[in-house]
């Protein structure tokens, strides 16, 4: 039996009257690639920012280890060194060498020395292939490769999770690769993730969860085999209709 690790119940999320997430329910065990998938301006993004409580749900309750994150006076910044977080537009600091932003987090957030925070980013660094840029500052290197660099300081924080908000989409075309072969290999690894995105075959090949948002609820989910090959609902089967011959 594989450990649950995240469990979302009945989430609802409005901002005033515009009700943007309603009554999502779904599970994320140890080990799980789960892809959540759906037009722009489903809640995919919004969903994932309420689970790393960047927003507070309107309602409903987050478990992290059984445990409701959503609560009232949960300690949040220790609760994102364990579910950690890689945005679509890197949001590296720029004063900073890609070196020093792999370690921040570390010194500041888990108490490392800066000797042990230096060689853990620089192990992170080199398994996404940035090691030889670590002296560089963001505005030095392209887009893909900021990215590869969000990925080895999410993963310098050793967490539990990962959260992937389109990590794609800000990239161009050519660049797009580069960072799915990053992701690719860590679902090889085992590690957990959760991943807003766009790249169909992505979804299809790598997840072991497909999770399909429409207008802010979920319409279906399942292992991508059946999500994408006998999809049960028409919305479903519309938004997937121009990647299923693929």
């Amino acid at each position: 039996m594989q450990e649950v690790i995240l469990e979302v119940k009945h989430l609802s999320k409005a901002f005033g009257s515009n009700q943007v997430l309603r009554d999502i329910d779904f599970t994320v065990k140890k080990g799980d690639v789960t892809s959540i998938i759906g037009a722009s301006g489903s809640g995919k993004s919004t969903l994932l920012r309420c689970i790393n409580l960047l927003e507070t749900p309107t309602s409903g309750e987050i478990l992290y280890h059984g445990e409701n994150v959503a609560a009232p006076g949960f300690n949040a910044t220790k609760y994102r060194s364990h579910v950690g977080m890689v945005f679509q537009s890197f949001n590296l600091f720029n004063n900073m060498t890609v070196l020093e932003n792999c370690m921040v987090g570390q010194i500041k957030v888990l108490k490392k020395s800066r000797e042990e925070a230096r060689t853990a980013a620089l192990h992170y660094l080199q398994k996404v292939g940035m090691a030889p840029y670590i002296k560089a500052k963001p505005r030095q290197i392209s887009g893909g490769q900021k990215q590869r660099v969000a990925i080895a300081r999410a993963l310098a924080m050793e967490p539990e999770v990962l959260l992937f908000d389109e990590p794609t989409s800000a990239l161009d075309p050519e660049m797009v690769g580069e960072v799915l072969n990053v992701m690719q290999q860590l679902a090889r690894e085992g590690m957990t993730m959760l991943v807003v995105t766009h790249e169909m075959a992505f979804a299809r090949d790598v997840s072991s969860q497909v999770v399909y948002m429409n207008q802010g609820v979920i319409c279906e989910q399942g292992a991508p085999d059946q999500v994408f090959g006998d999809p049960q609902r028409q919305e479903t089967r519309d938004f997937l209709s121009r990647f299923r011959q693929a």
